[in-house]
């Protein structure tokens, strides 16, 4: 039989407030555990919570990122669960009428073409605390500094049918809360992370099969991992004649399989009721309005624009876009350049990427600013250096010897473009290799590429290629 994978993801996006969803408590990463918790967090009694009017922003710029509905009237329920890093024995968080609704996601696929998921909802709510098993033997630590903190939980509609495709998804999302600035999507730090909801039905069915939740999926890696392991897993089953048990599920990337944690709840077995601490939250049309003012141009939008203004393929596009800041960089390098966007893509997106892989930095942090290797890409244009000597001159200011100015001068490297100096060099290679050269005359075309090479080593790579190509043909037709 052949089986169809259907697959849904829950994404947790941390927002970047300064402070928790309804506590004035820090959301600062990294302190002390358990020092950022205050009695609202902890849930003491008598203590009530106020609601963070920039997580609500944050949530309505997300909304309206996506042409989803938002809602003029939310409301904020009580999640009753028992677990040791939730302290009050509830979660506030947002059931029957979410923030946001009904949205569409572009997805640029793999091959380039686009698929269009459903956004579900969208909504509010307070992140718990983390449990702790690494430095407690045979126990359990719990640090509450997380817990309170404001989550965006974005909830897609099941329409995507491989792990690529989730992935795809996913990273789309991703780059979508960054250019936004709500959220720093750090998944490291547990910024951004998701529930993959993953199913198989026989190939042409109509009717969804049982499906099973895998939770807190920080990395795209695992996120395709995960759901390909469970998608051998529940056809294994069905194959073998049992029935797939809807449950909950963990990933343990050592092992690289899926286990099980506990069997699903059902929203009923969270016993939802209106938070009774907690107004609806109304939302008045201008307010929805001024909101939509502060939109950034969004990635779909820049890399449509970066296609049309700057001639680049839907591919390069879709890399130079993977975040803001990259965007950003790349637009800065071809503004100084005056030109030849295509040539700063390769640049930005070649040695500048591999660099910055190399040496762990974000593009923030690039050693080398874009101002700096415009001016090193105006050396080739001007044929001061040839391309391949410009790898030299960028390594060189990567390491911070100085400007391409002063490293072309300082090593003597610019180029050769005096016809006759090329002439000689040629003269004198041609003489040198008679055999070669009859070999060549008697058919050999393929000997082009060894003179090539021979006039290139002596003059140390400084020989204009093109002119040496130009030169060296006419050459050795005698």
């Amino acid at each position: 039989m052949e089986w169809e994978t259907v697959i849904g993801l829950e994404i947790h996006a941390q927002l970047n407030t300064v402070s928790k969803i309804f506590s004035g408590a820090s959301t600062a990463y990294g302190a002390e555990p358990n020092t950022q918790a205050c009695l609202v967090d902890l849930g003491y009694p008598g203590q009530l919570p106020v609601l963070n009017a920039e997580a609500v922003a944050k949530a309505v710029k997300f909304g309206l990122a996506t042409g989803s509905k938002v809602a003029r009237r939310s409301v904020f329920a009580r999640k009753n669960y028992f677990y040791p890093d939730l302290p009050k024995g509830y979660q506030i968080s947002q059931f029957e009428l979410p923030i946001v609704e009904t949205g569409k996601i572009e997805v640029v696929l793999e091959d380039g073409s686009i698929k269009v998921v459903g956004l579900t909802r969208a909504h509010l709510e307070e992140d718990a605390g983390k449990s702790l098993h690494e430095d407690f033997a045979g126990m359990t630590g719990i640090d509450l500094n997380r817990a309170g903190t404001p989550l965006l939980e974005i909830v897609s509609e099941p329409e995507m049918y491989n792990a690529r495709e989730a992935v795809a998804y996913m990273k789309t999302i991703h780059t979508l809360v960054r250019y936004l600035d709500i959220s720093d999507g750090n998944m490291q730090e547990g910024s951004f992370r998701c529930d993959a909801n993953v199913s198989v039905r026989p190939k042409g069915s109509e009717k969804l099969g049982t499906r099973a939740e895998i939770k807190n999926l920080n990395s795209f890696r695992f996120v395709e991992r995960a759901i390909n392991f469970e998608v051998e897993r529940q056809i294994d089953i069905l194959e073998s004649g049992g029935k797939v048990v809807q449950e909950t599920r963990l990933y343990d990337s050592v092992k690289d399989e899926t286990r099980s944690m506990r069997s699903k709840e059902e929203a009923n077995d969270y016993r939802y009721f209106p938070d009774p601490d907690l107004l609806p939250v109304v939302l008045e049309e201008s307010y929805i309005e001024d909101i939509g003012k502060t939109l950034p141009e969004l990635p779909g939008q820049k890399r449509k624009r970066f296609i049309d203004e700057h001639g680049l393929s839907a591919y390069d596009a879709g890399v130079l876009t993977a975040s803001r800041e990259l965007g950003d960089y790349y637009e800065h390098v071809v503004g100084r350049l005056g030109g030849d966007p295509k040539l700063a893509a390769n640049w930005v997106s070649g040695e500048l990427a591999g660099a910055l892989n190399k040496a762990g930095l974000d593009i923030t942090e690039s050693v080398v600013g874009p101002q700096a290797l415009a001016d090193m890409l105006g050396r080739v244009l001007d044929n001061t250096i040839s391309g391949k000597i410009a790898k030299d001159v960028f390594e060189a200011m990567w390491n911070g010897e100085g400007t391409a100015d002063e490293i072309i001068e300082a090593r003597g490297l610019k180029q050769i473009t005096d016809s006759s100096a090329i002439e000689a060099v040629i003269d004198q290679v041609m003489e040198a290799n008679p055999g070669q050269l009859a070999d060549y005359r008697s058919g050999k075309d393929r000997l082009f590429g060894f003179f090539v090479g021979q006039v290139m080593k002596a003059t140390q790579g400084k020989a204009n290629p093109a002119q040496v190509n130009d030169v060296l043909r006419k050459k050795l037709a005698g």
